[in-house]
């Protein structure tokens, strides 16, 4: 538990090191450093950093080049730092998807991608690899900058999950294969497990480069060819790592990139009939249309990855400094902008006090300013939508009796930041403990005994994931196996390694996606029966 712990507080802390543009200290456990104060808003309202980067990629990608919308339109992609614009993005529609579509079908019917050797595959991915391993820090950058989350997060983080997640993949490429069946009778039976065809995928904005990996590396190590869109709110960092697996010598018509809007070029993947397969990460409302689409087209087949409104269960054994920190990062955690955050913290009514104390001071020495800076553990929320959504959230709690131990306003006086906020004496009917609110706030709530919190943390539409923090292996394996969830997280937290599948139970999805889970789908499996004559053994 301890080694889980101390990999814990190193995420929530961004993996800092010496690689970064300049080192610093902090106390213990959440202490600031860098000179950050707790809630002031001189971080907020210091001129922002502007980053090392330049956005070279703005237009669509299609059949290996970039080009305009068919419409010529464009839209702004904006830094949550401030609200301004840091460039205008072609804006796909549904013509662009048609020819995406056209020449992504053109390149698995008659291309080379489906036919090279398995082993041709895996190398291009694995040079994609390198190159993105390469150009880390370009790529941190303009995540950073389209995102909001901190810089050392994506770049000691995230892109080393990205970079592995394309050796694991490019690793199962020539690993693929079927099976040799026994039949009743005098046949030789063979299974073939085929690609799937032109895969659609819909990202979502809150991890945009991870969740690009998640969906093209399975789809491509199998063979189909890919037509994605990128969330509007961060397209830039989806067409850069596509620019390097060019580079990489992936085939023109393989992947093809469209920037653009839900209702029109999502909608347009979604109900298109030369489309074979969809996958989407996003709400479970959109979900549900995206399924739709699906259906009433072609009935493809569907993966989905959607919300979730996690408990995180601190039992009545726990060491409570170490609860209140793994607490903290699995609600904090990317602005709290997370699926699967552990955004309802269950807390036994024996360590209840202590722990609401705890998570208070925690919660007020986090750090919370411009992403580039170093130190920084938490920026802007993406956008203004989702900025006033969490406020309405925190007034909500307040309005329906919860308390109100620390933050419930916005942080500085630009940008989309909110404090870091925690509420104690949350009740289960109160809708900051049903509903998805994605931002950092973290409700408190208690319970007497394991019966009861299995109960009532299974009382939600969603099923997406679990913390359980116990000393205790009874009490572990008693709530790992009634969680009705797809992952638990026993001691640990946010924990993703590539072969980990991931994926929900109830309303947060259908399907798992990485590890060799998600292999199946993008694959056809289809059974050879062929007679025997004369066979000398069955």
């Amino acid at each position: 538990m301890a080694s889980s712990m101390r990999i814990s507080r190193l995420l929530s802390r961004s993996f800092l090191s010496a690689t970064t543009s300049s080192l610093f200290s902090r106390g213990g456990s959440g202490g600031l450093g860098g000179g950050l104060s707790k809630f002031s808003t001189a971080a907020a309202t210091e001129e922002p950093i502007k980053p090392a980067v330049r956005v070279e990629h703005t237009q669509l990608l299609i059949d290996g080049k970039f080009v305009n919308s068919a419409t010529g339109k464009t839209f702004p992609t904006l830094d949550p730092r401030t609200g301004d614009v840091i460039a205008h993005i072609a804006e796909g529609d549904h013509e662009d998807v048609d020819r995406a579509v056209a020449v992504a079908r053109k390149a698995f019917d008659h291309g080379p991608w489906p036919k090279m050797t398995a082993y041709e595959r895996q190398k291009i991915l694995l040079r994609a690899a390198d190159l993105i391993e390469k150009h880390t820090d370009q790529i941190a950058a303009l995540e950073t900058w389209d995102t909001g989350k901190p810089y050392e997060q994506v770049a000691k983080i995230e892109l080393p999950i990205i970079v592995r997640l394309f050796r694991y993949y490019a690793g199962w490429a020539d690993k693929i294969h079927g099976l040799t069946v026994p039949a009743d009778g005098p046949y030789t039976v063979q299974t073939l497990h085929e690609p799937i065809g032109v895969a659609g995928q819909i990202i979502p904005w809150n991890f945009p480069l991870l969740m690009f990996t998640w969906k093209i590396c399975p789809a491509l190590a199998c063979g189909n060819t890919v037509v994605i869109k990128t969330a509007e709110q961060t397209p830039l960092s989806a067409l850069y790592a596509s620019k390097l697996l060019h580079e990489a010598g992936l085939p023109p018509g393989v992947l093809n990139v469209i920037s653009g809007f839900g209702p029109t070029a999502g909608a347009a993947i979604a109900s298109h009939m030369n489309v074979d397969k969809l996958a989407f990460t996003g709400s479970t409302d959109t979900g549900k249309i995206v399924l739709e689409l699906a259906a009433k087209s072609n009935l493809k087949p569907v993966t989905l990855e959607l919300g979730g409104k996690s408990p995180f269960i601190v039992c009545e054994d726990a060491d409570v400094d170490e609860a209140v920190e793994l607490a903290h990062f699995a609600l904090f955690f990317n602005q709290g902008q997370c699926c699967c955050a552990g955004s309802r913290t269950f807390v036994h009514e024996r360590v209840y006090d202590e722990f609401v104390e705890k998570a208070r001071a925690r919660a007020l020495k986090r750090a919370v300013g411009d992403p580039f800076k170093v130190g920084i553990e938490q920026g802007p929320q993406i956008d203004s939508e989702q900025f006033q959504k969490i406020l309405k959230y925190i007034r909500s709690g307040v309005e329906s009796g919860a308390t109100l131990e620390t933050g419930g306003d916005r942080f500085g006086n630009s940008g989309f930041y909110v404090q870091p906020t925690v509420f104690s004496n949350v009740k289960d009917d109160m809708l900051i403990a049903k509903d998805e609110i994605f931002g950092p706030v973290q409700s408190i709530l208690n319970f007497k005994d394991i019966d009861e919190v299995i109960e009532r943390a299974n009382n939600t539409q969603y099923g997406l994931a679990a913390g359980v923090f116990t000393k205790n292996i009874d009490t572990a394996n008693t709530l790992s196996r009634a969680l009705k969830v797809g992952t638990v997280w026993v001691n640990c937290f946010d924990t993703f390694d590539a072969a980990i599948p991931f994926g929900g139970y109830k309303m947060s999805g259908q399907g798992r996606e990485k590890g060799e889970y998600s292999l199946k789908n993008y694959l056809q499996v289809k059974a050879v029966v062929t007679p025997l004559k004369n066979p000398s053994w069955l």
